[in-house]
């Protein structure tokens, strides 16, 4: 069963986890409004995938950026500093798959049901630092050039 929540603006719908995948993935469907951009950021013990279903997103990875479009896809290995945007004035929807499963943990415990709900950062610190995610910005930075 799908689950919803709303996480730094963007909504995200964890389609398969942990508890389907046998630990090895999770697939999330993300809607990310026009403008919206990740914090910088990095997995240390997953691999995140983006295949782009709508729209064009913008990914910035360590020293490459790439503007995606629909039916495109972009690998973000393990200790990828990243960022992830929206930049045109229409939405992007797109399929990540984390691997292995850590990625919906995070989306589960710290999201919210209200769109404009505000996250728990406290939460979202230590849920981060168990699964090895470090923030490295806030959502107007980008990987150094």
């Amino acid at each position: 069963m799908t689950q919803s929540f709303w996480l730094f603006g963007s909504r995200l719908d964890i389609i398969a986890d942990h508890t389907t995948t046998e630990g090895k993935y999770d697939l999330i469907e993300g809607y990310f409004p026009p403008g919206s951009q990740t914090p910088l950021h990095r997995h240390t013990r997953y691999s995140e995938q983006l295949y782009v279903l709508e729209g064009e997103f913008t990914v910035w990875a360590n020293e490459n950026k790439a503007v995606l479009k629909a039916g495109e896809t972009f690998l973000i290995p393990p200790g990828t500093a990243h960022a992830i945007g929206v930049l045109s004035d229409k939405p992007a929807r797109g399929l990540m798959v984390a691997s292995p499963s850590a990625f919906a943990r995070l989306i589960a415990e710290v999201g919210t049901q209200e769109e404009d709900g505000i996250p728990d950062m406290e939460l979202a610190e230590r849920i981060s630092a168990e699964i090895g995610d470090e923030i490295l910005g806030s959502p107007d930075d980008l990987p150094s050039r």
